[in-house]
């Protein structure tokens, strides 16, 4: 699969390791997604780095995991984007509510704090 998924005490750590988060991708990671939350997870980080195309698949595979941390009084993390997907956040106005971060190590990091 071209998700894996990082599991610790206070959050979990979901790796794309495909180069494209679309229609083909989005509907397994919304799945573990739930399967997560399902299973008392609050706080998700999802590691973009690999991922270099997102389309609105993906975008709404992301708006999920935020919704499921929200209304689990959690928070979510995204992290490792590449300029062509970060220009799509920007361009969709995401940025504005989705946390954003450089690298996993800073969305940990942010977490330690939040959580």
């Amino acid at each position: 699969m071209s998700i894996q998924i990082e599991n610790n005490d206070k959050y979990s750590v979901i790796k794309i390791t495909a180069e494209k988060l679309d229609s083909n991708l989005a509907p397994s990671l919304k799945s573990e997604l739930v399967v997560l939350n399902t299973d008392g997870v609050k706080n998700i980080i999802i590691d973009m780095t690999d991922a270099r195309y997102c389309d609105s698949s993906g975008l709404s595979a992301i708006l999920v995991a935020n919704r499921l941390c929200k209304n689990s009084n959690g928070h979510f993390v995204l992290s490792g984007l590449q300029d062509t997907v970060r220009k799509l956040i920007v361009i969709s106005q995401l940025d504005t509510i989705l946390t954003i971060t450089e690298t996993v190590a800073e969305a940990k990091d942010k977490l330690s704090v939040l959580a």
